[in-house]
């Protein structure tokens, strides 16, 4: 099983913080990036009726918005116990989300097919992000990413110098560096969007004004493509 030591440090995370910092911080600059990726992924394919595999799903925050945007039924996985702990207290009630302790290296054992699998913001905390993706093809028709953006030179270097960040183990990638990955997994990129300018737990004012911004920047070619945050993409798994 290939795990990387930052499972133990999600795992205190939770404990500590009984969630995860970007998921119970109630900044305005989170609420905002939270809420723009969440669009980004809305919008990314049709999730109505959908069957969703909801991969490094954490503590369930973002697995519940998948059911807003109408699927069916989802399963969340996550290699952190406690982060699936609290997920699972969160789902309580709901039959259409379940959570379990899994590895995406090892989706075979499932022995399930689903329509969508859902990376939202996990291959750059994974030992072997290409052969996740891989993983990700044999079990559905189709996956959504969302991932920083690696061409920002802002967010490369934060990554580099933050603690939080070397603490995750963070590695950010370049969007056709994962657009590559689905090819050599058999899924064709069908949908590619660069998306959000701001950057979770900065001040209130910054936030303001990039959020202003934010649909300017993201229609402008070549300054989207290094200004805004996160990249969303949809492969379709050719079978």
């Amino acid at each position: 099983m290939q795990v990387k030591k930052n499972v133990e440090v999600f795992n205190q995370d939770i404990l500590q913080g009984q969630g995860y910092k970007y998921t119970t911080d109630d900044r305005l600059s989170t609420r905002l990036a939270n809420a723009r990726m969440t669009q980004g992924i809305r919008e990314a394919t049709d999730w109505h009726g959908k069957s969703v595999l909801d991969i490094g799903c954490g503590d369930g925050t973002f697995t519940h918005t998948l059911i807003q945007m109408g699927a069916a039924k989802i399963l969340g996985l996550d290699p952190a116990s406690a982060a699936i702990e609290k997920a699972m207290q969160g789902a309580k009630g709901n039959p259409l989300v379940h959570f379990d302790v899994g590895n995406v290296y090892q989706l075979d054992a499932l022995q399930q097919k689903f329509d969508i699998v859902v990376f939202r913001g996990v291959l750059h905390h994974l030992p072997d992000a290409a052969s996740a993706v891989k993983m990700a093809a044999k079990v559905a028709g189709e996956i959504v990413i969302l991932e920083p953006n690696g061409a920002n030179p802002v967010l490369k270097g934060i990554e580099k110098l933050s603690s939080y960040h070397r603490l995750h183990e963070e590695q950010s990638f370049l969007p056709s560096t994962i657009r590559k990955w689905c090819s050599e997994a058999g899924a064709v990129s069908t949908y590619s969007r660069y998306i959000n300018l701001v950057p979770i737990f900065c001040p209130s004012a910054l936030a303001h004004l990039l959020k202003f911004i934010e649909p300017l920047v993201e229609r402008v070619p070549f300054l989207r493509n290094i200004a805004c945050g996160q990249i969303v993409i949809r492969a379709a798994v050719s079978r």
